[in-house]
């Protein structure tokens, strides 16, 4: 993997270089906000995987987040920092990180997470050979379809984009039982495939964004059952 790691403690980033060369990833480095957009901007599209610290001199993290995601809504995003308020958790997700890691941490868990986000990420780039086949959905309603192979995904033939790879993986796991209500904490232990520390609002924040990607497409699939969790449903949507 190519891995960029945005991270003024230089410390830090001695010690996860050490573990990044054991797995034979490539890491680059860059130390304030500003060198890490400069450096994100010459190409976009050349990382596997993004860290993120939110302390960062120069320019502030959250906005290297938000400049991050202009220019790619789906590279996998860690943000790895201090701040752990769970505001700042929502604020972070709510920009469109993947996952949130708060220091300390160990680095055998945080290089688990990048391995389980670069999974998902990698089945993504998995395209159809012959741009004449007809695509095959895993999942098919009256209004939803779903490859699971391909990522695409359409809402009454139109298609719902950008999805980052955490937002791919809740919509399926909702859509694959259409109605079924999930509470918050299944959905944790669904989508986020390994022990998942975070608070629960992680969900909601998930939602949030994943929501309104959806409404880009067309009416909201995605429903809140109050004091239990969320259910995918589209019965509603009226046919054109």
């Amino acid at each position: 993997m190519n891995i960029l790691m945005i991270e003024d403690n230089k410390s830090v980033c001695e010690m996860m270089s050490m573990f990044f060369k054991k797995e034979k990833w490539h890491v680059d480095f860059a130390y304030d906000g500003q060198e890490a957009m400069d450096t994100f901007s010459k190409n976009p599209t050349g990382w596997d995987i993004i860290t993120l610290d939110l302390n960062l001199p120069k320019v502030d993290g959250m906005q290297v987040a938000a400049k991050i995601r202009e220019q790619s809504p789906t590279v996998p995003l860690i943000i790895l920092t201090a701040r752990d308020s769970e505001s700042d958790q929502v604020l972070g997700l709510e920009i469109g990180a993947d996952e949130y890691v708060t220091k300390p941490f160990s680095p055998l868990t945080l290089v688990a997470r990048m391995k389980a986000l670069h999974r998902r990420a990698q089945m993504g780039s998995a395209k159809t050979n012959a741009e004449s086949e007809t695509p095959q959905f895993d999942i098919q309603t009256a209004h939803f379809k779903m490859n699971t192979k391909t990522r695409e995904v359409y809402l009454d033939g139109k298609p719902i984009n950008d999805l980052t790879p955490k937002e791919f993986d809740l919509l399926k796991t909702l859509a694959s039982k259409p109605k079924q209500v999930f509470t918050r904490a299944q959905l944790l232990q669904l989508v986020w495939d390994y022990e998942y520390l975070g608070d629960e609002r992680t969900v909601d924040a998930h939602i949030k964004k994943l929501r309104q990607k959806i409404e880009q497409a067309g009416p909201q699939v995605i429903q809140t059952v109050w004091g239990v969790g969320y259910k995918f449903d589209n019965s509603g949507v009226q046919s054109k």
